[in-house]
């Protein structure tokens, strides 16, 4: 039996972590097959092609998939499932809509945000906010699952050599339907895939200390900017760059946590950082605990000497 990869794109490029779980979906030693869902996919299946241990790439396209539905990938999964015997995603906030109601549609468990695939039916995750593994076996025939994007290695390009097939959409799910999308523009890389991050906390006191001392010092370093769910919650910034438990799950090169105390709910999304560098005026905040440098300082001061002095 093959195994399947639910592919996440904006239309026009592929979400990196697919690459991810790719290399996730390999451990089964059996054709991956990636399902790309949506309209115009021609060149993102031409890129596929193209990415190691991918067999085949499977098109799902219509009118009503340009900006596709949960429940009608949903329904999609489900009508394709017996020639699986794995459905998985990277754990994204589109996985996260998407495949729990594949798996309850196919009446059988699902299992998230996997951080090591350990047998055939047998995965670690973590609870507790990061702080306690478990292990989780599943008895069902059908494994549907999501993985941990930063614990797997990406798979690398190669000669392409997958086949392209197309297959018949299901009719949509009429009770929901698409209206609109607001997209945040900005000039700074995606926060999912950034090499460094920026991230602030409540303690910056204001959405105008938030934009005036993060932003310079992100603009220098080519960073994404990101935020504690307390500076979210307060107004500081904006509910897409949380990191999280509940938000964005980032793994950079370097996550510079300022004025973040460093509550597990926010370390469990960027504990994956290579390194991390703190600066906080307390000098028992949580956050120094994981960090590899840590600046007792009042960010307020230093922040801008910082970015002065980064050429």
């Amino acid at each position: 039996m093959n195994i399947l990869v639910l592919a996440e794109h904006d239309g026009q490029q592929l979400n990196p972590a697919c690459l991810q779980a790719i290399t996730a979906a390999q451990f089964w030693q059996a054709p991956v097959h990636v399902l790309l869902v949506g309209s115009a996919l021609d060149t993102i299946a031409s890129h596929l092609t193209n990415v190691s241990g991918v067999a085949k790439v499977i098109k799902a396209e219509a009118a009503h998939l340009e900006n596709p539905l949960a429940e009608d990938i949903a329904t999609l999964l489900v009508s394709i499932s017996s020639d699986y015997r794995v459905i998985l995603a990277a754990h994204t906030s589109f996985s996260r809509n998407t495949l729990p109601r594949a798996a309850a549609l196919l009446d059988v468990a699902m299992i998230s945000d996997a951080l090591e695939i350990q047998a055939e039916n047998c995965y670690v995750r973590s609870i507790y906010a990061g702080n306690i593994l478990t292990h989780i076996q599943s008895q069902d025939a059908m494994q549907v699952l999501t993985v941990h994007s930063s614990h797997f290695i990406a798979a690398a390009s190669q000669e392409g050599s997958a086949e392209i097939s197309s297959i018949d959409v299901p009719v949509p799910f009429t009770q929901t339907r698409w209206l609109a999308a607001k997209h945040t523009q900005s000039d700074r890389p995606a926060l999912s895939s950034a090499k460094v991050v920026v991230s602030g906390g409540r303690s910056l006191g204001s959405a105008e200390n938030f934009e005036q001392v993060l932003s310079p010092l992100a603009a220098k370093l080519g960073a994404a900017l990101g935020a504690t769910r307390a500076a979210v919650d307060a107004g500081y910034a904006a509910n897409e760059i949380q990191v999280g438990q509940t938000g964005v799950m980032v793994a950079p090169e370097l996550y510079i946590a300022v004025g973040i105390s460093g509550a597990v709910q926010h370390t469990y999304g960027m504990k994956d950082s290579r390194v991390v560098v703190a600066i906080n005026q307390d000098p028992d905040a949580p956050i120094f605990q994981i960090a590899d440098y840590g600046l007792v300082a009042d960010l307020f001061d230093t922040i801008p000497v910082i970015t002065a002095a980064i050429k």
